[in-house]
């Protein structure tokens, strides 16, 4: 039997709109060489060199203008911050209020990025078509929202105020909100290339960007717009050429001017209209506006896809989203959007793959008569690949999120853990189960993480303090180090086991090493201190905390603990001054009054002791050995009346308190049953 003859498989192809006539026609001709391109080309070059001149600045006076990216706007939302950040942007978006949406056609370094890749693809005959989804199109607004008015709302929510403003217009770390190298080589590629060849021009900006949600918004209300004269014929050039993906010859017919909150003013279709009936001028606002027929929806609205893809397209967006959103805490905010926009047009292709008995993507013939061709297995092959990649980044997400949780769940006693002058640590069973909960999750993530997550091997090695490992403390904090995870909190992580093992030069040497990574960390003073104190050189001790003096003079800490020191050196008016520091730094510190009063009482000063043991009373009454020694300083002040009140209040409330027994006897002159 002869075989059936195959029918071959049409291109997919974004349709040409009503009205449009094919190059070369008798109506329009041949569409001609926009001279925009290579205008706004150049300004977007320019743009470029100020951006580097910006980071020169920087690197060579170690300061300069806080980095010029919406972006920093968030600071004012979440903590009161103005920056350039958010002037640059307030004044975009009031031009934008004038003018239109011209930034991001003419002043955006990503706009610049699509548009490279874009001229790239087509000289290599890729001509990606726009993809229309309605519910993707909402993703802008949401970002917008959660980056900028959520915080706004959740400040309000809990009682915050904006009355209280700070002002940061220079900084020193003019890349710490930025990105490294590897994430920013991945952004270029995700956001460039691969966007746009699978989302169409301005991929990025129509499906991720939350800052073209507000511009598009606000270009609503411009007067000034692309519009049109009646020496239109509908060619359609304008919407061949448009990077923005307008139907610009559909807008101007229904509307007399572009409507679509997704013109950039880039202008090519003003260049190109064969009849110059296109102009960008003033007159009726966006808005509101009417068409001929009197429908208000926006023209792009009727490209939209049929409901069951849209509901595909959108399930694919929140699960890529949550699976890559912080991965390895390398993925940001706005790439992850990107990301998961490609993500999602992926997820649609392969059940479209899987559904229809013909399929063709771009040219290729993927699907025919329900088999697979040879192009059809390798996509199936790399859309695998893909979704295993996938699910092995949710998983790491989600190792991720629970060891976060976990490690929220126990940074108290962590901090416990680590500090040497509290009581002794001792662990609950709901908190050690936490504890060894959160270990595995951050272990499995170190073990079968693609990418080394930051942070991950410095919150084991806390984590591992606590479950008293001495052997994966020592190897996490060096691989955190390493790293160059949090230098300061590690060497002093190994000083804490060094000290707990007995190796005092060893901690002595962790603690510094600390220091010089960190020279104002008040706690590593403390504990060296305390470690050369209880080692008995309290010379070195006392050299520490007079550092620590010098460097951290806010601390409470290390003026109590320099004054203890002080103290057991017998340098009284060196211990007097530090407690008395400590007590102006923390009124309410019982335990430096106390010492205060003591050092003061072994000097002779009776009265200035008497004086800090009732201030020190008034703190805690019911503290029956602060009571005892105000009755001694009060016998050595001479007030023997005002020292048996003391004492009989004592005996008031423990009957048979022996010290005081021994003391009021000792006052009486008599025997404890005697008058």
């Amino acid at each position: 039997m002869p075989r059936r003859p195959v029918r071959p498989l049409p291109v997919v192809r974004e349709p040409r709109p009503r009205g449009v006539s094919a190059p070369g026609s008798s109506k329009g001709g041949a569409i001609r060489s926009s001279k925009m391109g290579s205008r706004r080309a150049a300004v977007l070059v320019a743009v470029h060199g100020v951006i580097a001149l910006h980071i020169a600045h920087w690197l060579l006076r170690g300061r300069s203008v806080t980095p010029v990216e919406p972006s920093e706007a968030m600071a004012f939302a979440k903590i009161g911050m103005v920056n350039a950040g958010l002037i640059f942007f307030a004044v975009a978006i009031l031009l934008t209020a004038v003018f239109g949406r011209f930034f991001c056609g003419w002043g955006c370094h990503l706009v610049a990025l699509q548009d490279l890749c874009r001229w790239l693809l087509g000289k290599i005959g890729i001509r990606p078509a726009p993809l229309r989804s309605r519910v993707l199109a909402w993703v802008p607004a949401v970002a917008f929202v959660y980056m900028f008015l959520w915080p706004v709302a959740y400040r309000l929510a809990i009682g915050d105020s904006f009355r209280r403003v700070g002002f940061e217009l220079t900084t020193t770390e003019l890349w710490q909100t930025f990105p490294g190298w590897i994430i920013g080589a991945l952004t270029f590629i995700l956001c460039g290339f691969v966007i746009v060849y699978f989302l169409g021009a301005k991929g990025f900006c129509t499906y991720a960007c939350p800052y073209g949600a507000i511009f598009g918004a606000v270009d609503k209300v411009s007067p000034l717009r692309i519009r049109v004269t009646d020496a239109c014929e509908g060619c359609g050039h304008c919407t061949a050429v448009c990077s923005s993906n307008v139907r610009v010859h559909e807008e101007v017919r229904t509307f007399g001017m572009v409507v679509d909150a997704g013109c950039m003013k880039c202008m090519d279709c003003v260049s190109v209209c064969p009849n110059d009936a296109l102009y960008y001028g003033a007159g009726p606002i966006a808005l509101g506006a009417r068409g001929k027929a009197g429908a208000k929806r926006p023209v792009r609205s009727r490209g939209g896809l049929p409901g069951w893809q849209e509901a595909v397209l959108a399930v694919g967006f929140v699960a890529a989203f949550l699976s890559f959103r912080g991965l390895y805490r390398l993925v940001p905010f706005l790439m992850s959007l990107g990301l998961a926009a490609i993500l999602a047009y992926l997820v649609l292709q392969a059940v479209e793959l899987v559904r229809r008995p013909d399929r063709a993507f771009r040219g290729w013939r993927l699907k025919q008569g329900g088999r697979f061709t040879g192009r059809g297995w390798v996509a199936w092959g790399l859309l695998v690949a893909v979704a295993v990649l996938w699910l092995h980044s949710a998983s790491m997400r989600g190792l991720l999120a629970l060891g976060d949780r976990g490690l929220r769940a126990t940074g108290g006693v962590q901090r416990a853990a680590l500090d040497v002058t509290g009581a002794p640590l001792v662990i609950e069973p709901e908190i050690g189960e936490r504890v060894a909960a959160t270990r595995r999750h951050l272990q499995a993530l170190e073990r079968w993480g693609l990418a080394a997550t930051p942070g991950n091997a410095a919150s084991l090695a806390g984590l591992d303090l606590v479950a008293g490992d001495s052997e994966a403390l020592r190897r996490h904090a060096r691989l955190a180090l390493e790293r160059g995870e949090e230098p300061a909190r590690m060497h002093q992580l190994l000083a804490r086991d060094a000290w707990g093992r007995g190796e005092v030069d060893l901690a002595v040497e962790e603690y510094e090493a600390s220091l010089a990574a960190a020279p104002a960390n008040a706690s590593a003073y403390v504990q060296l201190g305390i470690l050369l104190g209880q080692a008995g050189r309290l010379d070195e001790a006392d050299a520490v905390f007079e550092r620590g003096w010098k460097s951290v003079p806010a601390s409470v800490e290390v003026a109590y603990n320099g004054g203890l020191v002080r103290a057991m050196l017998g340098d009284t008016e060196g211990a007097v001054k530090r407690f008395e520091r400590a007590l102006t730094l923390d009124p309410g510190m019982l335990e430096a009054r106390e010492n205060l009063a003591g050092v003061l009482a072994r000097a002779g000063r009776f009265d200035d002791a008497v004086e800090q043991y009732r201030r020190a009373l008034e703190q805690s009454p019911d503290d029956l050995a602060t009571r005892f020694l105000l009755a001694r300083a009060l016998v050595g002040a001479g007030e023997t009346a005002a020292a048996e009140a003391e004492l009989e209040r004592i005996l008031a409330a423990e009957p048979g308190q022996r010290d005081a027994l021994d003391l009021l006897t000792e006052l009486r002159g008599s025997s404890p049953g005697g008058p």
